[in-house]
């Protein structure tokens, strides 16, 4: 019996140090930090009942926005579902403080200024967010910064596209 319980306390002493070893030393230094959960990730819809496009704005219409990274990207869907070109990329740094993430996004063969504005998403109504994208970052003016684009977006799920 003295054999079988000096194995046990060797086994506890063992399982004790291993325990503590990783709560010290945490994972290994130098690993990218998993992306912590953000209100922005999800499948997004424009929220009008009957929406009209154009040709650059149809890609917009519903979108993925997750985790790229360390980054937020943004890939079109198109009506069946079937994930496309990716259309924007935040880098996440810069996605605290205001509520707003800024960035550029894709505008046909061209990169234009993008905005989204979250001033919904805390709400208690259902999650929603504002997309602006043109040529300034001003784009309540009367000018050349009015915006290329602008929709309303609600939540339709999880985002199943992803960027690699």
């Amino acid at each position: 019996m003295p054999a079988l319980s000096h194995a046990c306390v060797r086994l506890s002493m063992f399982l004790l140090v291993a325990l503590g070893a990783a709560a010290l030393f945490g994972p290994a230094r130098g690993a990218a930090a998993p992306a912590a959960a953000s209100p922005y990730f999800g499948r997004w819809t424009v929220a009008e009942d009957r929406p009209v496009f154009t040709a650059r704005g149809r890609l917009y219409k519903t979108i993925d926005i997750a985790s790229c990274g360390r980054d937020f990207c943004g890939v079109s869907v198109d009506d069946r579902g079937n994930c496309g070109s990716v259309l924007f990329r935040f880098l996440a740094r810069h996605a605290g403080g205001d509520d707003t993430l800024r960035g550029h996004g894709k505008w046909g063969d061209a990169q234009k200024n993008i905005e989204i504005y979250n001033d919904l998403l805390t709400d208690d109504a259902a999650p929603s967010f504002e997309l602006w994208l043109g040529d300034g970052h001003d784009f309540g003016g009367r000018s050349e910064s009015m915006p290329k684009f602008h929709a309303a977006y609600r939540r339709l799920g999880n985002a199943r596209c992803r960027v690699k």
